[in-house]
């Protein structure tokens, strides 16, 4: 595939979405907002349907989050611990959850994967502090759908006012993007706390 080729992408992007979203939300650092905003740079040139990028990407979040949800729920953290690479990954979502804070409210499942780890983190959250499966499934759903709209209107907007080829609009929206979720990120854990839930309680000792 000819990267800098906008019908190669468009052609592609449908197929990109689905695995990058869905491995974002168990490896943060997987460029999915890259891929969603470049989706929207490429309907904006005509090269894909907004509509489709945007609820592709909307049900891969929505798919990847019910999957962390449910390991959790099923206190997949216990299992991790019994291999090292197990141990180094359950420490690194420790990193993701207390930089997102702790809450497992609603709103933080819809409103926390603006930031950057938030959708692993609210996940592993919800799932170990037992919400409820209907309640999380719904609040994912409009998180995923917000997200998706929010990163594919970027791509388009940028692509659309901008006028540049795909690729340098994707870059634009990419920028803007870091920027906002980086100011969203520091105003969110200056508000919230920082124990992780992952941590099991230490058991009180019992009065003599």
């Amino acid at each position: 595939m000819d990267i800098g080729n906008a019908d190669s992408w468009g052609a592609a992007i449908y197929f990109w979405l689905i695995p990058m979203v869905l491995a974002d939300a168990v490896f943060p650092l997987v460029p999915s907002e890259m891929v969603v905003i470049t989706g929207g740079a490429l309907s904006a040139d005509g090269r894909a349907n907004v509509f489709l990028v945007g609820l592709v990407a909307a049900f891969s979040s929505w798919i990847g989050d019910v999957v962390v949800f449910q390991l959790f729920k099923r206190r997949l953290s216990h299992v991790l611990d019994r291999w090292s690479w197990g141990r180094k990954l359950h420490q690194g979502m420790h990193h993701a959850i207390e930089k997102a804070g702790r809450s497992s409210t609603y709103g933080a499942i819809i409103g926390v994967r603006f930031i950057p780890g938030g959708r692993l983190a609210t996940s592993a959250a919800a799932g170990i502090a037992d919400v409820t499966t209907r309640s999380f499934y719904l609040c994912a759903g409009i998180g995923a759908l917000l997200w998706a709209v929010w990163l594919v209107g970027l791509g388009y907007f940028t692509g659309t006012a901008t006028g540049l080829p795909f690729w340098a609009s994707s870059l634009i929206g990419v920028a803007v993007g870091l920027v906002i979720g980086a100011v969203v990120g520091m105003i969110a854990t200056r508000r919230r706390g920082n124990r992780s839930p992952v941590e099991e309680p230490e058991s009180d000792p019992s009065p003599s």
